[in-house]
């Protein structure tokens, strides 16, 4: 028989049944093993153990090199099911001391966010059957030598290129953090110059034009483009227009009642779309379909 212990402080049945449910599969390579728990002094040892009876030589070394392959699968799942959050909380906390606990608690949930694959995402998704990998790896390479494991222990000091991939996490987590903070900052701002100004005009209906310029008309669906776009332009020279902000100050400088915004399937900047709906926000319609979006729509086409 060999016998690999596995040490637990808390969760013993939890961690008992994530092996004893990856080991099940070692029946369908008729491989014969046991797992107990033996509880000793407040703390819980999980021992795993196979026979090597009808086994000799270099085969033995084979079943036995499977057991561990499962015992680390069970293992590395189990860190990463329940040993992730804490790890990237206490990451925050060193890291990042000077955030207030609302601010540590958004980070964590952004990096979770990213940790956990909730999105989706085919990079994130790479990148945690990465971190599983290396803890896989970690763990085979240790019971290579030892057939003795303490998890608290192994996962504090043994996984530094695990953790160092979580503290790169919660380091994006937190740009992404700043990065939003500074853009709502940035829409509460363009909304108070929105308040403060007095309406020029009850409707304004914004158009994407076919080279990606934006058409304003009034609400009697006069174009207005121009003489409400030319103060800005004289500011600046043609190469460094940017017409995606001049759009937005064009319109905080009117600040209409309302705005139309037509043929937004042509609008490349979603973000901008959506800084639009936040600044004028309750003040803005997406138009689903009328005359002056066909004409745009055929003006389009023709300058194709």
């Amino acid at each position: 028989m060999r016998f690999l212990c596995v040490g637990v402080n808390e969760c013993a049945d939890e961690v008992f049944k994530h092996i004893n449910t990856e080991l099940k599969q070692l029946k369908g390579d008729n491989i014969d093993y046991t797992i107990s728990k033996v509880n000793s002094d407040g703390s819980t040892s999980i021992i795993c153990s196979i026979s090597e009876d009808r086994f000799a030589g270099e085969k033995s070394g084979q079943y036995y090199n499977t057991f561990i392959v499962y015992l680390s699968n069970a293992l590395a799942d189990y860190i990463i099911r329940k040993y992730e959050e804490k790890l990237v909380s206490r990451i925050i906390n060193s890291n990042y001391c000077y955030f207030n606990t609302t601010e540590k608690k958004q980070i964590l949930n952004i990096a979770l966010n990213v940790i956990r694959d909730d999105d989706k995402n085919f990079l994130n998704s790479l990148f945690r059957m990465r971190r599983r990998n290396v803890i896989i790896r970690k763990l085979m390479d240790y019971f290579e030598s030892c057939d003795s494991l303490i998890l608290d222990g192994f996962v504090n000091f043994r996984l530094k290129d695990y953790m160092k991939d979580l503290e790169e996490i919660v380091d994006k987590a937190v740009d992404e953090f700043l990065m939003e903070r500074e853009y709502r900052e940035f829409i509460r701002l363009l909304k108070y110059f929105v308040e403060i100004q007095d309406p020029k005009f009850d409707v304004i209906h914004v158009i994407v034009g076919y080279d990606n310029r934006y058409i304003l008309l009034d609400q009697n669906k006069i174009e207005i483009t121009n003489e409400c776009i030319q103060e800005f332009v004289n500011e600046i020279s043609e190469g460094e227009i940017n017409y995606d902000d001049l759009l937005v100050s064009s319109l905080i400088t009117l600040a209409p009642k309302n705005i139309i915004i037509h043929s937004t399937d042509q609008f490349k900047n979603k973000e901008l779309l959506e800084t639009i709906k936040n600044v004028f926000s309750g003040k803005v319609r997406i138009c689903g379909g009328c005359e002056i979006c066909m004409i745009n729509m055929v003006k389009s086409e023709n300058k194709k």
